[in-house]
């Protein structure tokens, strides 16, 4: 059982007659405290972190992503930060097979894989059955040229035609230039891929539930923070890295804004307001993301015991799925 600190009996941190435990997985929204209970959860589990947060996978890019430091870490193993250059495009299909070896490694160690990050598409890949096709970079190519030349509208005509479930759910014109892609490489729709909600291997995903204004506060503090401990400096820094060329880095919330206060456009107030309201927009789509999976498990982020809430779900979960 677990004791008043929230600790497991060595016999039951596996689950209890020999079952392995299953995968871990904390997400939900940024700012809730996924990470330091990540770090008490592999001290208790014999764990190792694995992670789910797109931003963090760039090197460089750590005041502005919250990026666990070495110390913060408490000598807990992390995989699949800083694994790429500010230039290079992130990739969930990559992420994927990245992700599941990682869960293989750690298990042959005799460890618990905890995936840990509020990406909802990167932790579906990780966790679910989802199929992701291939691209061309001569076929996107064309379509995005078709874009630039006569705007989303005929676009939308030729997937209403081929897919209209995808039509009607897509907002932007990156997917839909990806949903006329995969159409034209696979012959099948963009839809026919959509994720079934699964689980390839057993899991237990659990989310941090805290008061939204409560949140807001916190997000806006950190925002603060991350400016006073050299945000602006840290994206001068990687500007010579090639920041500004990065399709997915430069976009990322505080560095975009930053990258304006580096040009003279906006001012570091401006570009701190701007920050703070595109990190409370980007929480509230990753509460309405994790919110819409039932297999999330949401328990009250500022409950003192915290941790022992989180193992007992785990322990449960050893013979779920």
């Amino acid at each position: 059982m677990a004791d008043a600190t929230g600790a497991l009996d060595p016999d039951e941190s596996s689950g209890g007659g020999g079952a392995e435990t299953p995968i871990v997985a904390l997400v939900g929204p940024t700012g809730t405290g996924k990470t330091a209970l990540s770090i008490a959860l592999a001290q208790q589990l014999g764990g190792e972190v694995v992670n789910a947060d797109s931003m963090q996978f760039y090197r460089g890019m750590d005041i502005g992503t919250a990026k666990a430091t070495v110390d913060e870490r408490q000598g807990v193993p992390h995989h699949l930060l800083d694994i790429m250059e500010v230039t290079e495009e992130a990739s969930v299909a990559r992420f994927q097979e990245q992700a599941r070896t990682c869960f293989a490694e750690i298990r042959s160690r005799g460890r618990v894989p905890i995936l840990v990050g509020g990406s909802g598409l990167y932790v579906r890949a990780a966790l679910d059955r989802i199929e992701f096709p291939g691209t061309d970079a001569v076929v996107r190519g064309r379509l995005e040229q078709e874009l630039h030349d006569g705007g989303p509208g005929p676009l939308r005509a030729r997937l209403r035609q081929i897919d209209p479930a995808a039509e009607e759910r897509i907002r932007d014109d990156r997917r839909l230039v990806r949903a006329l892609e995969v159409h034209e490489l696979t012959g099948r729709p963009f839809t026919a891929f959509m994720p079934e909600r699964t689980h390839v291997a057993p899991a237990v995903q659990i989310a941090l539930d805290l008061d939204r204004t409560v949140l807001h506060e916190r997000l806006e503090r950190r925002v603060h923070a991350m400016v006073r401990g050299g945000l602006e400096d840290e994206v001068r820094g990687l500007i010579p890295h090639g920041l500004r060329e990065g399709r997915t880095a430069s976009q990322a919330l505080g560095y975009g804004q930053f990258l304006a206060v580096v040009d003279g456009t906006m001012t570091v107030d401006r570009a701190i307001e701007s920050t703070v309201v595109g990190t409370r927009q980007f929480a509230k789509r990753q509460l309405t993301w994790f919110c819409a999976d039932p297999r999330v498990h949401w328990l009250p982020a500022e409950d003192p015991l915290l941790v022992n809430r989180a193992l007992e779900l785990v322990r449960s979960g050893t013979h779920a799925d």
